[in-house]
């Protein structure tokens, strides 16, 4: 059967880093509940023991993948100021999150984060503590942006349409279930705001987080 798995693998032989990349590619199409070691296995056309040279258990191998994750956000760059550093690495986040739906909820809940994860929190403390921040002030800084950042993910991938050309179907659908003069603000607002076709909720991200990144601001000042 060994010979088998080899003669399989061919010139290219079976790694962490590959078994974890095929993980990610399937999570992302179709979820993360129906990834098994059995269908990453036939991805490689290996039996699923010869996952297990180099992946512990189902654990490990999320751990891997979210650290695969990790490493697609961009740190907090160097040379430059906090806000614009932090502003960079947020949106780097979110572009990533949604690329990697699977992954909002999970990239702080692992017990045994990789090197990857740990270096990327590890530069957003820097960032922040570089910028004038205590530690503790950081803290709250990171939180606080965390927060807003994944709940903006979680939001955006519970909307009801998958491209900015749907929006105007939706609310027109959602407009013409109830009288409008029952709810007349939502009425005007999917009349003035929804309806014309240059508005995307993506362009909110970047609203609510100026509001954060001034507001972190005037407490440093403080």
């Amino acid at each position: 059967m060994q010979k088998q798995v080899d003669a399989e693998v061919g010139r290219t032989p079976l790694s962490r880093d590959r078994i974890l990349r095929a993980a990610v590619t399937l999570a992302d199409k179709d979820g993360l509940e129906s990834l098994s070691m059995r269908k990453l296995a036939q991805q490689f056309g290996v039996v699923p023991m010869a996952l297990y040279k180099h992946v512990a258990n189902k654990d490990d191998l999320v751990d891997g993948m979210v650290d695969v994750v990790f490493g697609e956000i961009d740190h907090p760059p160097s040379g430059t100021d906090w806000k614009t550093a932090m502003r960079q690495r947020a949106l780097s986040a979110r572009q990533v999150l949604s690329r990697h739906r699977w992954a909002i909820g999970l990239t702080e809940s692992r017990m045994k984060p990789g090197p990857t994860n740990l270096r990327h929190h590890d530069s957003v403390i820097r960032c922040l503590t570089e910028g004038g921040f205590s530690i503790e002030m950081a803290i709250h800084a990171y939180s606080a942006l965390d927060s807003y950042i994944y709940g903006f993910a979680l939001q955006e991938q519970q909307l009801p349409f998958e491209n900015p050309g749907e929006v105007d179907e939706v609310a027109q659908t959602m407009l013409s279930q109830f009288p409008s003069d029952d709810y007349p603000y939502l009425a005007q607002t999917i009349a003035e705001v929804i309806n014309k076709s240059e508005w995307q909720y993506a362009d909110e991200f970047e609203f609510g987080l100026d509001l954060i990144l001034d507001g972190l601001e005037r407490v440093l000042v403080r």
